[in-house]
């Protein structure tokens, strides 16, 4: 593995733990980042593997929490009631992404995709920042199951690569009523099966074409991943509860602009 390829992927992983959580689209930003570094992966496989480093920096983080819902998954009633939440939110995901898998990476994973996604993804969030919502729910074990569902929905949109997998789930919880900290909370637990299970599944489609080269550029990635997830996990929810969304609106926006603008002159 030469120089050049573990640098690249270093700044990959780099971006992939400084954007996961937030509502800016992780992979969005991956696939403008490595076309314009000339970096390929197979079955565009790396992006999706180095998320295991962010999840683990969520795991570390929230340990504490986890190990309460751990000890009272056959005791306690609101833990049993907040993780058949969680993974009724997470099964759309699943269904959808088993069957739409391969057409999602071989149709979508473009930089004009990502462009024009991050660009009406950040006016959404523009607007989902001005508005008052009727807000009902303030804290994350209380998210009712019928909402949680109707949150993983809308976490499918972000299938789409630079719609925000953390973006799609927070402006769903605040359509549903909780408030920004809440949503954003709640968007954590959820990645935690996701990002595992988009993990497995693509190793298991994929692992026949990774070669040396692919394996170090991934280690490397989530090695860093992890190391900025950590980071941007500790200071993300106070940080929205003073600032919204309004900044990641605008990055998105500007982003969005700047990629299609190096789309149309450099291909």
């Amino acid at each position: 593995m030469n120089l050049a390829l573990a640098l690249k992927a270093a700044l990959l992983g780099l971006i992939e733990g400084l954007t996961e959580f937030l509502p800016v689209s992780s992979t969005g930003h991956l696939i403008l980042a490595g076309h314009y570094l000339g970096f390929e992966s197979p079955g565009n496989s790396f992006e999706v593997l180095i998320q295991l480093g962010a999840i683990l920096a969520i795991l570390s983080v929230y340990f504490g929490k986890l190990w309460f819902l751990a000890k009272g998954m056959f005791s306690d009633r609101k833990s049993q009631m907040f993780i058949l939440a969680v993974l009724l939110a997470f099964m759309p995901a699943v269904v959808i992404g088993i069957f739409a898998h391969s057409a999602i990476k071989s149709v979508l994973f473009t930089p004009f995709v990502v462009c024009i996604s991050l660009i009406s993804g950040g006016l959404v969030l523009l607007v989902v920042d001005e508005t008052q919502f009727d807000t009902k729910i303030h804290d994350v074990m209380d998210i009712p199951l019928v909402t949680a569902l109707k949150i993983g929905f809308f976490q499918c949109l972000a299938m789409i690569p630079g719609v925000s997998r953390s973006g799609a789930t927070i402006v769903g919880g605040m359509l549903m009523g909780t408030d920004k900290r809440t949503a954003a909370e709640f968007s954590f637990f959820l990645a935690m099966p996701t990002m595992v299970g988009a993990f497995s599944y693509d190793l298991y489609k994929n692992y026949k074409l990774l070669a040396f080269n692919d394996v170090a550029a991934i280690g490397i990635g989530f090695v860093v991943a992890f190391a900025a997830g950590l980071f941007v996990v500790r200071g993300f929810l106070d940080f929205i509860s003073l600032r919204g969304f309004a900044p990641f609106a605008w990055w998105r926006i500007i982003v969005g602009c700047f990629g299609l603008a190096a789309w149309f002159v450099y291909g």
